[in-house]
Order: structure tokens, then sequence, then C-alpha cells
């Protein structure tokens, strides 16, 4: 079976589909059934801070008993109230 879809599939490289594609109407992913995830509500970045200020953070989070990444998004998200 999975032999037979990539026969299909190699085959389309070697012809012509563009009598398929209508220039004057385009598709929409949601006309061929796809749909896109929606964007996760967070997302991952890299930020380097001096070791000092790191282990200062660190420090202050245990003593309020949260980790330290809450408590760099805290901080953030206040300074951020306070800069506007």
């Amino acid at each position: 079976m999975k032999s037979k879809i990539v026969t299909e599939i190699l085959e389309y490289d070697t012809k012509d589909t563009s009598q398929f594609i209508d220039k004057n109407k385009p598709l929409k992913l949601s006309d061929l059934g796809i749909e896109l995830p929606t964007e996760s509500p967070t997302k991952l970045i890299s930020l380097r801070l001096p070791t000092e200020l790191l282990n200062r953070l660190k420090a202050t989070a245990s003593q309020n008993d949260i980790s330290y990444t809450s408590m760099i998004k805290i901080l953030l998200a206040k300074g951020v109230d306070n800069f506007i």
C-alpha cells in the first residue's frame, strides 16, 4: 500500500499538473479540508541573563515558593504595565 502512494507521488514529479490550477479562483486550505493548528498561547524564547541576576531571581523565586521562570513572567508583566 505504501509503495503505491510513493509511486503516485513520484509520478506527479514528472507530469504537468498546471491544468489543475485555476489562477482566477485560488483555493484556500479550508477548501481542501486542511486546517492549520491555532497559534500557541505561549512562545518559547531564549534569553541571556547575567549569572548574578539569574541567581538572584532563582533565590527570590525560591523564597516565594514559585519557579524562577514564573517569577520572570510576573516581573516582565509588571514591568510592561508600569512602562505604559
